[in-house]
């Protein structure tokens, strides 16, 4: 029997490269799907650009994103409508491989409550990325790996499959950008719940403009990642934030 995974997607105005990650995703995902796209309204340019592709694969949804204009309100208006027990996150953008999509979902079949795409494990590789961002993102996940011992080495990666289980025991508090990959890192290590990793060869993007606004959302991934060495675990928190 396959199995049932929502795959969701935050896409803002991604009209270039969003076609090519859907086609992807229908030829590398061989177990039930469901996939949604969530923009943050109706006059988003990605959603022309799927229009025809939707009609054909009644798989992919268009989902508009009425918690609140940010990436995080995006996954979590996602996260919202799934309707399968293990969730996948990825980019609109290109960047991520479709074809680890099936494996992250078996590790969660398997029992593991955050399964992640990981950059800098072996076989892993990180490819066009420059500037700070790449530097921050590589030094906090081997931190939080060796120091926090989180079980994945790009906790900041957002590329990753959930336990719906575990997102409604530990709720989502993120409403800005896409902290919430390691909101959800920092809470899994404090719950003491089960990590993995699989290496992932992640791509950046070569049409378009990127979404990621490191200055404005640096104090919210800084605020997870002390998190996850001292917060306290989050027992049964069903509220939505």
């Amino acid at each position: 029997m396959k199995t049932s995974i929502s795959i969701i997607i935050p896409a803002k105005n991604e009209k270039t490269n969003i076609i090519v990650v859907l086609r992807k995703i229908a030829q590398y995902v061989k177990n039930d799907f469901e996939c949604l796209i969530v923009v943050d309204d109706l006059f988003d340019e990605t959603i022309n650009a799927v229009n025809s592709f939707l009609e054909t694969d009644k798989r992919f949804k268009i989902i508009v994103n009425d918690l609140g204009h940010s990436p995080a309100y995006a996954i979590r208006a996602g996260i919202a409508h799934a309707n399968s027990e293990i969730l996948i996150i990825t980019m609109a953008d290109g960047s991520d491989d479709p074809a680890l999509i099936d494996k992250l979902a078996e590790l969660i079949e398997r029992g593991v409550s955050v399964a992640c795409a990981s950059r800098y494990v072996s076989g892993g590789q990180q490819v066009g990325a420059k500037g700070m961002k790449s530097i921050l993102s590589r030094l906090a996940g081997l931190l939080l790996f060796w120091f926090a011992r989180v079980g994945t080495r790009d906790a900041t990666n957002s590329f990753k499959a959930y336990s719906k289980q575990f997102i409604e025991k530990v709720s989502i508090e993120s409403k800005f950008g896409f902290e919430l990959g390691i909101e959800l890192i920092a809470k899994a290590r404090r719950n003491r719940v089960l990590v993995a990793e699989l290496p992932t060869i992640w791509i950046e993007r070569s049409e378009g403009s990127s979404n990621f606004k490191l200055i404005k959302w640096l104090p919210k991934y800084l605020y997870w990642f002390i998190f996850a060495f001292i917060g306290k675990p989050v027992k049964n928190n069903m509220k939505r934030k």
